[in-house]
């Protein structure tokens, strides 16, 4: 494992903490999440080394094949943060221990009817003017909400975003903690505020993240994938 990866991690963490404090927060309240996208399984074996227990991917073949290959690591969370399709439902719900991105009642039924242990869902909000971008609109965060709050085996935590690149991320960040306010109406312990990259994560934490994505700054350059 090499020096540089922990001191990445250590680094992150730092800022974190920092940012946390700043925002008159307490860092033990942020959740850091290592996306390890298109990295090697061996990474998250020495994430793992390293203290790191929650870590994300956005495409389903490459959750399922780091989960089976990782089922022996003690405390891992897999957390999927890609856009998801209904068919891969029962997959992503056999590996991932949270999904990030219901956008649509369709899916929430999917993942609902694939079965297993409880799942914890979050609703994925479109903080962009883009209707092909996943999430729902702000205004429609309650509704799906309620749908997802009918489904026995999934347990609503919060929201979750991604700032559109044209906009200043605190601007962003705020329509979705209005969003997450409505979500709470349906789900009061639903207090999950998935929001924060590597580029906006201190402007995320002042916003009331509670969960951040971040990749690069952790793991360094994505291995080049074809």
């Amino acid at each position: 494992m090499s020096s540089a990866l922990a001191d990445r991690l250590a680094d992150v963490d730092a800022r974190i903490a920092a940012s946390a404090r700043a925002a008159g927060r307490d860092p033990g309240s942020i959740t850091r999440i290592v996306v390890t996208k298109f990295h090697p399984a061996s990474l998250v074996t020495d994430l793992h080394r390293l203290g790191v227990r929650d870590v994300g991917e956005n495409r389903q073949q490459e959750l399922t094949a780091k989960a089976d290959e990782l089922s022996g690591l003690e405390g891992l969370r897999w957390h999927f943060i890609g856009q998801a399709q209904t068919n891969k439902a029962r997959a992503i719900r056999a590996a991932a221990s949270v999904v990030h991105s219901v956008d649509r009642p369709k899916l929430a039924d999917a993942l609902e009817a694939a079965g297993g242990k409880p799942l914890d869902v979050l609703v994925q909000v479109n903080l962009t003017d883009d209707a092909g971008r996943g999430g729902v609109g702000p205004a429609d965060a309650e509704a799906l909400a309620a749908h997802i709050a009918g489904c026995a085996g999934l347990q609503l935590r919060g929201v979750m975003a991604v700032a559109p690149l044209d906009e200043e991320p605190a601007r962003a960040f705020e329509r979705l903690r209005t969003a997450a306010d409505a979500v709470r109406r349906v789900a009061p312990e639903a207090a999950w505020i998935s929001a924060g990259m590597t580029g906006d994560f201190p402007e995320a934490i002042a916003m009331g993240a509670t969960h951040l994505r971040i990749g690069s700054a952790i793991t360094g350059p994505r291995p080049v994938h074809g």
